[in-house]
């Protein structure tokens, strides 16, 4: 075919591929049992405040701070206890001046008081009075109500992916239910007559699929994977496997069966399968070029080299942003917070042709972190497992000195 290896800057991607992903996002209702990652589809306002009354942060006495004032160990202030908050309880009783209420941490701060003594300034003198050697400042010890969360602040916003803190707000918050992005549904794909099952045990030529392991493995947390299987290099069969899926995916993903060869059938078949067909094939990155990226009636197919370390390196460059696309998450592409910044341990030399991803382990090296390159051919899949992420070399760069700050994609 003509089309074969027209590599591409990876840069183009979004212009040639991923721009032109139209899928709709549709909103479910879950429990908050289960949305711990999921992809909120509207924003969430406080219902209520929170804390719902102001409280003391420290085991000790509710007092009025201006009753402390000049408290030192060598000037003892002396006040009247009238009471006692207990946990989980209203306080009923006010404070006057020269009073004093025992409280507990979470305890709520009785009306008239405004600051909370630590038990450790201060010692009880019989049943009725307490001894203070410190001053507290108006609000010391104290969370006001609504300090933390005010009712009708908008706390998260759509697009927000739910982490354990999240869900620990809103169950404080009294929401037990939330609106969220269904999920998208990707099928996983692996070919070629040598595959067989994890399960099976390889004759010689035969070798266990690791490929579709790996990517249902990096898409779980915002897709429903479906294992499509393995289809052998038959046109008839590949044809029959995608045809399946499109009905019921949002984005199917090929692994092998992308190179240049005789039984290579990928581009052929999902040209015929519907329009616009096959977008590009071959990617000027490494590992990865020979990737294919199609669209087939609106629905996205990803054709990723057969070697391991490409096709996960070749998910995680451009794969994954597709899958964040469809799970909600498109305005949160090009942030960086799955980079950290490393200093390279040794010089690493580079094809200037292509933008080349490099693994790397992360050692601590005299207080900073080191990247250290993890050699090794792209079928290798332990040069994955050694690896904390990947290094860019930008196209036309010839390598990276020693020393060099790199800026490492986390796995």
């Amino acid at each position: 075919m003509s089309n074969l290896f027209n590599l591409i800057n990876p840069k183009e991607v979004n212009q040639i591929f991923i721009s032109k992903l139209e899928q709709e996002l549709v909103s479910e209702k879950v429990s908050l049992k289960e949305a711990t990652g999921r992809i909120l589809s509207q924003d969430i306002e406080s219902p209520t405040n929170l804390p719902p009354f102001t409280r003391a942060t420290m085991d000790g006495y509710a007092v009025k701070a201006a009753d402390t004032f000049g408290a030192s160990e060598t000037k003892t202030v002396y006040l009247n206890l009238v009471g006692e908050v207990l946990m989980g309880e209203e306080a009923t009783q006010r404070l006057e001046s020269g009073q004093t209420i025992k409280i507990s941490t979470g305890g709520m701060l009785p009306e008239g008081a405004d600051a909370v003594l630590m038990v450790e300034y201060t010692e009880q003198l019989g049943s009725d009075l307490v001894e203070i050697s410190r001053a507290v400042a108006s609000g010391e010890n104290v969370v006001q109500q609504g300090e933390d969360i005010a009712e009708g602040e908008v706390l998260l916003t759509a697009g927000s992916q739910l982490r354990a803190q999240d869900i620990g707000a809103l169950a404080g918050l009294g929401i037990i239910e939330v609106e969220v992005f269904s999920q998208p549904k990707v099928t996983i794909f692996a070919t070629g007559n040598e595959l067989i099952s994890p399960s099976q045990t390889p004759q010689l030529g035969q070798i266990r699929d690791i490929n579709s392991y790996s990517i249902a493995s990096f898409s779980q947390d915002l897709a429903v994977v479906n294992y499509g299987g393995i289809i052998r290099d038959n046109k008839q069969e590949l044809k029959d496997k995608l045809e399946g899926a499109l009905a019921e995916s949002d984005l199917i993903i090929l692994s092998g069966g992308s190179s240049v060869g005789t039984k290579d059938l990928t581009l052929e078949v999902v040209d015929e399968l519907g329009e616009p067909g096959v977008l590009v094939h071959g990617i000027s990155i490494k590992p990865g070029k020979p990737t294919v990226l199609a669209l087939v009636d609106g629905t996205p197919i990803i054709g990723l080299p057969g070697h391991p370390t490409s096709a996960m390196t070749v998910f995680k460059i451009v794969v994954q942003p597709v899958v964040k696309i469809l799970a909600g998450l498109e305005d949160k592409l090009g942030k960086e917070d799955n980079y950290l910044t490393a200093k390279l341990s040794r010089n690493v030399a580079s094809d200037k042709g292509r933008e080349e991803y490099i693994r790397v382990k992360l050692e601590e090296q005299d207080g900073f972190l080191e990247a250290v390159p993890v050699l090794g051919k792209s079928s290798l899949a332990t040069t994955m497992v050694e690896a904390d992420g990947l290094v860019k070399i930008d196209l036309g760069t010839e390598g990276l000195e020693q020393g060099t700050e790199v800026r490492v994609l986390m796995f």
